[in-house]
């Protein structure tokens, strides 16, 4: 690790994570050398990894563009030739690479959205705001902890922007939560549950036109068909073109944490903005198993996790890419429960949250809240809201909604549990040192 994450990462320890933030940003900012984007400038932002999440993203912020004249592609980026043509022509970008590097370091280029597979998100995220950019980061935020971590103190050390893309975070019903439990409404927090299930052919990353590999392309193939494999590894072990492994890279522990860091992150990071104050957990577990799928995966088709706070209350997740059923996401305290999303589907759309008492604090309840069942509208943000709030941010400076401490406090939850599934047993986090340990150095609530 550079010397400044270094220092950084021994401010946050002694000084704690909000005080670290507020110093860091305050005597660091002036590093940066990003272009100051005046009310009338066009943003132009930058690509890298247009794959099947990439290229959506690349149209959704091609609309917002579209729509309001504030932002425009300037360059892409992919390591897969035919991809980058593809982008280029729709984009129509003035630059196009193989190599991110040559993204990044471009003059012209004010923010970078970065949709790789999940091994490269760190690296190409602390680059890029070392070089003045602002980051869109697609979840899982990074591959390991510690990566979180460095990408964290880097937006603390430039003072740089950074959105995690997790999209449902935008939506209205979290906020909603999050304010009645301020209020009151459900009293000390002592449970949240959530799920993201599927049962089709596309969920198991197998199936579908970016999952199926294409025989001509690779780092053999001939002009559009030319995939840079050596830079599609990076960081991860250097192993021959494997098709499988380029495709259909979730199934592999060297890229991605499965089930777990694509899909558990769009119910724990929108969980974390309900509590209000984003958590690092102390404890966590998780289980699982390939009970359905027999190909050549390393990862779980099925897998739960269940993690401890240090505040007192327990988060139970449940995921399975064999059955699709899921259940309610909800937020239980001692005096009442909300439900967010009562058909579960935590990026799926509702109308409303629903707070009910409980029977024991009927007459308090009621009392102050008018019936023992209240329900809050919420409000249809759009598909857009996500992008359309790190667009705002890039202008104004502000934090965005999915700003890079919760993003790392979300990961630390996820990524636990991957480890805890891995090895065998429970997994503790410390922190005060903000490190994986054998051993608590105090038990919570027990």
């Amino acid at each position: 690790m550079p010397d400044k994450l270094n220092r950084r990462g021994f401010v946050s320890t002694t000084m704690g994570v909000g005080t670290a933030l507020s110093l860091g940003r305050s005597l660091l900012a002036q590093s940066t050398n990003g272009r100051v984007i005046g009310a009338n400038d066009r943003i132009n932002l930058g690509i890298i990894g247009v794959g099947a999440r990439g290229s959506g993203l690349l149209r959704q912020f091609m609309r917002i563009g579209r729509e309001d004249n504030k932002s425009q592609f300037a360059a892409v980026c992919d390591v897969y030739e035919k991809r980058k043509q593809a982008a280029q022509e729709v984009s129509k970008a003035e630059f196009a690479t193989l190599d991110y590097r040559e993204l990044i370091n471009r003059k012209d280029v004010d923010a970078v959205i970065i949709a790789t597979p999940d091994h490269w998100h760190a690296r190409m995220a602390i680059e890029a705001m070392k070089n003045g950019k602002d980051v869109y980061l697609e979840k899982p935020m990074t591959h390991t902890i510690e990566e979180a971590k460095q990408v964290w103190e880097t937006t603390v050390q430039t003072g740089r922007v950074l959105q995690v893309g997790s999209q449902t975070t935008s939506a209205d019903q979290w906020w909603k939560a999050r304010k009645a439990i301020a209020d009151g409404m459900i009293g000390q927090l002592i449970m949240s549950q959530g799920s993201y299930h599927r049962n089709s052919k596309e969920g198991e990353w197998n199936t579908g036109s970016f999952w199926i590999p294409e025989p001509e392309a690779g780092p053999d193939g001939k002009g559009a068909n030319y995939i840079d494999w050596k830079m599609w590894l990076g960081p991860a072990p250097q192993i021959p073109y494997s098709p499988d492994r380029y495709y259909r890279f979730r199934k592999y522990w060297d890229y991605s944490g499965g089930i777990a860091t694509d899909l558990f992150y769009h119910v724990v990071a929108p969980l974390q903005i309900c509590w209000g104050e984003p958590q690092f957990p102390w404890r966590v577990s998780g289980m699982g198993g390939k009970f359905i799928f027999k190909d050549d995966r390393e990862v779980p088709d099925t897998f739960s996790l269940v993690a401890d706070f240090p505040k007192g209350h327990t988060l139970v997740l449940s995921s399975s890419m064999a059955n699709s059923t899921h259940i309610p996401g909800l937020i239980r305290g001692h005096e009442g429960t909300i439900v967010m999303v009562d058909h579960g589907m935590f990026e799926g759309k509702t109308d409303h949250i629903t707070v009910t008492g409980e029977r024991r604090f009927q007459e308090e309840f009621t009392k102050k809240w008018g019936d023992m069942k209240i329900t809050i509208p919420v409000e249809d943000k759009g598909p857009d809201a996500h992008m359309k709030n790190f667009l705002e941010c890039v202008r104004t400076r502000e934090k965005p909604v999915l700003d890079a401490l919760t993003g790392y406090k979300a990961l630390v939850t996820i990524e636990l549990g991957v480890e805890s599934y891995r090895q065998g047993r429970v997994m503790y986090f410390d922190e005060e040192t903000q490190k994986v340990v054998d051993k608590p150095a105090k038990t919570y609530n027990v």
